[in-house]
């Protein structure tokens, strides 16, 4: 049975994302430049590591719903906890965001990453507020 669209819509968008991200991982000289200052260095790390977490936290939330939609798991399971957005606190940060230090392609990173991030955990929340459903109705 195929996924609902916005499983298939929020899995494309996140993978798109992680490419984009392991390609400026990849080819970033601000990570690795030894003439910008430690701070920046320091910033421009974490918040590169923000942009991470948050795309690997949604991967799994979509994994956890897919699974629970072909039966893999069940509704019950894929509400649990463990299965569940987490970090939310540090991936829903965007004191950062707007910093000039940081790179223009890794602030847009983060902005889409957080825009993405935040889409999910409304769904997310959709998904308590929902009537027990079939396994199907994931």
């Amino acid at each position: 049975m195929q996924a609902p669209a916005f499983l298939s819509g929020t899995y494309d968008e996140t993978m798109a994302l992680l490419i984009e991200a392991r390609a400026y991982a990849a080819t970033n000289p601000g990570m690795n430049q030894r003439q910008a200052e430690p701070l920046d260095r320091f910033r421009i790390t974490c918040e590169a590591m923000r942009v991470t977490t948050r795309l690997a936290e949604v991967m799994a939330w979509v994994m956890f719903r897919r699974a629970a939609h072909e039966g893999e798991i069940s509704r019950e399971d894929a509400l649990s906890e463990d299965c569940r957005l987490s970090c939310g606190r540090i991936c829903g940060d965007e004191s950062f965001t707007d910093d000039p230090a940081l790179p223009k392609r890794l602030r847009g990173l983060l902005d889409r990453s957080r825009n993405l991030y935040i889409r999910v955990t409304r769904l997310d929340a959709m998904l308590d507020d929902a009537p027990t459903r079939s396994r199907h109705s994931m």
